[in-house]
């Protein structure tokens, strides 16, 4: 589109903005006509434009010397090349608006818009004729999209589709466009494109063939029938419609009762928020600067200290280092009953095999529309996750988004606060705590909060706040300038006693809020981190080299323990920063660090490569590698991740020391220190033991971790046996104690007796999985003698019904390869998947008995389960019964149960659903192995 006629619509756009009472919708049109939509949505929109409206435009078009007339010349020169003239169609579309003024440096611009479609009616052969023909009114019934079937809910929905206007449809779809694509990678492709088909919406066969590619079958099909318009839009709702009962979701379910309930004020809402509210020119002057000054603060993303010898902060802008993470709505703040790190860990791959069918994804832009839980529009919401996993980035992406005009317009002010920075503040007034963090905006404060319906408040970090939070207080603050505890003054926020109308978004750990009443949130989101793909585009981000990026996350990828922990930006940060060293090549071409296999190990060359890279003293800094240790433990032992000078001071950490910045994040006024995360602060609480030996500060720090149920010192546990291997240690010599050898002795003498302990226990679920947890510690520890001695007495593991996850069957397998004296293990209902089962492989090569019973494994489980006969033929018993074995590679097994090495005489396939080839396969390998007895009926009344 030539410069003129933009300036033409961007005129018109300025003055519907001021004057027209309907300016969103029609302002949203003028956009699509400068954004080049496809030609559908383009006549539509404009047809819409011509229903009413101011009949004058006013404004002015720069910078142009061109009259109408060479505007006109021109649009013919372009409509040679085009056979649509978009300009021409716009002019004739606009006839109601007629020109009386036009100032600016166009002349002859006082021409009425009659006379213009004239000159441009021949323009690429689009003669009136074939407007009129082409043409579709607003409320347009789609006849090819009319239900045939008798459910009168889906034909009610396709009519009140039916009659919504064009840019309704349009605008709606762009808006749940992101929730479609989720939607269609998730749902059954065959079924999905059956249904559109039976919608009479052409050539969606051809996407039967991407039915292995979701992301790419989604993304263009959904732009296809967008360019397809009206009929073909509608289609797609009603079928997803129908889809929905045997195909559904609750992110689906989500979509579909927004659209169906709000409707025409969806499109508002959406609208306000992509233009804003007017504002008199003295808020708008004072919101402009507001926006420059928080652009400045959030323009880029600061990734902690790095461990390079400048000990700088690096900042990155927020388009080339940050990655989407997955947000869900929840309606509950699920109580962690273990260390939260390795709980959501393993939790996490859970996401990845349930998500479509029982998670509601939630896109950031719609934290602030219907929520279906709570049926109504929110005003607070809580955000919560885990250490590192990007709550403080999200509300810093936020924030950016709005200041540049991407995200929630309709709030004219937001207002950014931390809770660390907020602990030591007095008593105060709303207006006087707002004026200390933006103080420019003190000309204008009291007309901004006029309108709290126009104000967001958003509150960092709730688990750092030392002050009580009761959400159900009755004693609540209504004076903005009323001196109020901060506690006071963000509860009454929420409550809605204090500005009334504004909305609040506040983020959290989980721990914090298990105990609070959470009720007066509206909306409770949680933030699970990355998915496979977000993990791989951080490591593409974080690597300038592509190669060396895909060599990192091939490593981590081939690593469950650090894989699984990948879910987390600040953990991905960590080992990226790691590898990116490990990975470094000499002039001989050697690595010249080493690979981490455990997290005990990743931590330790983490701090290892700040250290060699810094030039204090190594007397200097192990000095202070004891006093931070120190307040790490008294930290993790009383949950405390927030500390101020005084804890500094009784620790002795000297907050001058440039090392201490490396480990160590400083907030702004007032002053607090947290650790770059909370994994390091666990490490150094471990580490001490090993730089500053006491064996009574160990027995005591060993049994109080050991004694506290809700697991907060589960890491530490770890990291004090990983470091028990002297390998793992070394890479910290220099820093460590001359008796360093000695704790790792009484850390190994502590764990065998903690094994003792454990088989004294009960036979319980717990003993089960508290049995598994101290395999996790001997996984860390590396120790295979210690391994072969604390175990020497088990000869068979009862692991049945405990949940199994991926990691879980990778320290299984470490923990079985080295006991060659275990014979039998029963894994039955331990909800175990073909990765978990290729996992346990190399562990199962010594059994005798084995028991997979109840674990639902596909079909593809036997190519593993044949790889495990052919290896293992001391196996003497075999149970895989309550399965799902049937299907094309079930020939697989029966061969390797065919095979003369297979020394199987008690073999299980009851309840795999079977077919009768298959069961004539069993028939004649039960006549070729003679001694094998074999169990395959079906039992009905089995649960």
């Amino acid at each position: 589109m030539t410069t003129a006629i933009c300036h033409l619509l961007e005129s018109l756009k300025c003055l519907i903005k001021a004057t027209d009472t309907n300016r969103y919708s029609k302002m949203d049109i003028l956009d699509g006509l400068v954004d080049d939509e496809p030609q559908f949505w383009l006549r539509a929109d404009l047809d819409d434009l011509k229903t009413s409206g101011p009949r004058n435009i006013s404004g002015n078009i720069p910078n142009s010397e061109k009259s109408l007339d060479a505007v006109s010349e021109k649009l013919r020169h372009i409509a040679d090349e085009a056979q649509y003239t978009r300009q021409g169609y716009a002019f004739d579309c606009l006839k109601p608006y007629n020109l009386d003024v036009l100032p600016g440096n166009i002349p002859n611009v006082t021409k009425s818009m009659e006379t213009i479609p004239e000159k441009l009616r021949h323009i690429g052969d689009f003669t009136t004729k074939q407007f009129t023909e082409r043409k579709i009114g607003p409320k347009h019934f789609c006849a090819s999209s009319i239900i045939s079937t008798d459910d009168h809910d889906a034909l009610k929905f396709h009519q009140q589709l039916c009659q919504y206007e064009h840019h309704v449809l349009r605008t709606t779809y762009e808006y749940f466009l992101e929730d479609l694509q989720y939607i269609v990678e998730n749902m059954n492709p065959k079924s999905f494109l059956n249904e559109l088909c039976s919608r009479n919406i052409p050539n969606v066969e051809k996407y039967l063939s991407l039915e292995n590619d979701r992301k790419t079958l989604a993304r263009t099909l959904l732009q296809e029938i967008f360019h397809k318009g009206r009929e073909a839009v509608i289609g797609l709702w009603v079928s997803l419609y129908v889809l929905r009962k045997d195909h559904g979701s609750p992110t689906l379910d989500a979509v579909l009762e927004e659209l169906i309930h709000r409707g025409g004020p969806l499109v508002e809402q959406i609208l306000l928020d992509k233009y804003g509210h007017q504002l008199p020119p003295e808020l708008t002057d004072i919101q402009n600067w507001h926006k420059r000054h928080i652009y400045m603060k959030t323009e880029k993303l600061i990734e902690n200290i790095p461990p390079r010898c400048n000990q700088e902060e690096e900042s990155f802008p927020f388009c080339t280092r940050y990655v989407d993470i997955f947000i869900v709505s929840t309606d509950h703040i699920r109580e962690r009953s273990e260390n939260e790190l390795i709980m959501t860990g393993v939790q996490h791959e859970e996401y990845l095999k349930k998500k479509s069918k029982k998670i509601q994804r939630i896109s950031p832009n719609k934290m602030f529309h219907w929520c279906h839980r709570s049926r109504l529009i929110p005003h607070m919401v809580m955000v919560v996750g885990v250490p590192g996993v990007g709550k403080t980035t999200l509300m810093q992406k936020f924030v950016y988004d709005w200041v540049k005009g991407d995200l929630y317009q309709r709030f004219s002010f937001v207002f950014f606060f931390k809770f660390r920075e907020l602990n030591r503040l007095d008593k105060i007034s709303l207006e006087t705590l707002i004026l200390h963090h933006y103080p420019y905006l003190w000309p204008q404060l009291g007309n901004i909060l006029q309108d709290p319906d126009k104000l967001l408040f958003i509150f960092d970090g709730l688990n750092e706040s030392n002050q009580t939070m009761d959400f159900t207080s009755r004693h609540l603050c209504s004076d903005p300038k009323q001196p109020e505890r901060c506690g006071h003054i963000v509860v009454s926020l929420v409550r809605k006693s204090l500005l009334t109308g504004c909305s609040v978004l506040m983020t959290s750990r989980p721990t914090r809020l298990a105990s609070m009443d959470c009720k007066v949130f509206h909306r409770i989101i949680e933030i699970t981190g990355f998915f496979r793909e977000e993990r791989q585009s951080y490591f593409k981000n974080f690597f300038r080299d592509p190669e060396l990026a895909e060599k990192a996350f091939t490593y981590v990828k081939q690593n469950d323990t650090l894989y699984t922990f990948c879910y987390l930006p600040s953990y991905c940060w960590i080992i990226c920063t790691v590898l990116s060293r490990s990975f470094q090549t000499t002039s001989s071409d050697q690595q010249v660090s080493l690979l981490p296999r455990t997290v005990t190990q990743l931590i330790a060359i983490f701090v290892a490569n700040i250290l060699s890279n810094h030039s204090l003293e190594k007397s200097g800094a192990q000095k202070l590698l004891q006093s931070i240790g120190w307040m790490a433990e008294h930290g993790v032992m009383n949950h405390s991740i927030i500390f101020d000078d005084r804890d500094l001071e009784s620790f002795h950490v000297d907050n001058k020391s440039n090392l201490l910045s490396s480990f160590l994040m400083e907030s702004e006024e007032p002053v607090s220190y947290s650790f770059l995360h909370l994994t390091v602060q666990e490490f150094f609480s471990a580490f001490v033991h090993y730089a500053d030996y006491s064996p009574e500060k160990l027995q005591k720090s060993l049994e109080r971790a050991k004694s506290h149920p809700d697991g907060r010192g589960e890491m530490f546990l770890r990291f004090l046996c990983g470091l028990s291997d002297a390998t793992t240690r070394s890479l910290l010599t220099g820093y460590l104690d001359t008796r360093a050898a000695q704790a790792s002795r009484d850390v190994i003498t502590w764990l065998k007796n903690f094994i003792i302990e454990e088989q004294r226990l009960e036979e319980s679920k717990d003993k089960k999985r508290h049995l598994l947890r101290t395999f996790y510690y001997l996984f860390e520890s590396r120790n295979k003698a210690l391994v072969q001695e604390s175990l020497q007495l088990y000869t068979e593991l009862d692991f049945s019904d405990v949940h199994m996850w991926d990691i879980d069957c990778t320290v299984l397998a470490f923990i079985m390869e080295i006991c060659t004296n275990i014979k039998e293990i029963n894994l039955s209902g331990c909800s175990l998947d073909t990765k978990g089962l290729e996992r346990l492989l190399p562990g199962l090569n010594n059994l005798q008995n084995l028991s997979l019973a109840g674990n639902n494994l596909p079909v593809t489980s036997c190519i593993q389960l044949a790889s495990l006969i052919r290896k293992n033929q001391t196996l003497k018993r075999l149970d895989l019964s309550f399965n799902c074995l049937s299907g094309p590679h079930f020939s697989e097994l029966m061969d390797a149960l065919s095979s003369q090495g297979c020394r199987i005489e008690g073999l299980s396939l009851e309840n795999n659903g079977l077919s009768n080839a298959e069961k004539e396969e069993i028939r004649r390998l039960e006549r070729h192995k003679t001694n094998m007895k074999i169990l395959q009926k079906k039992q009905e009344n089995h649960k």
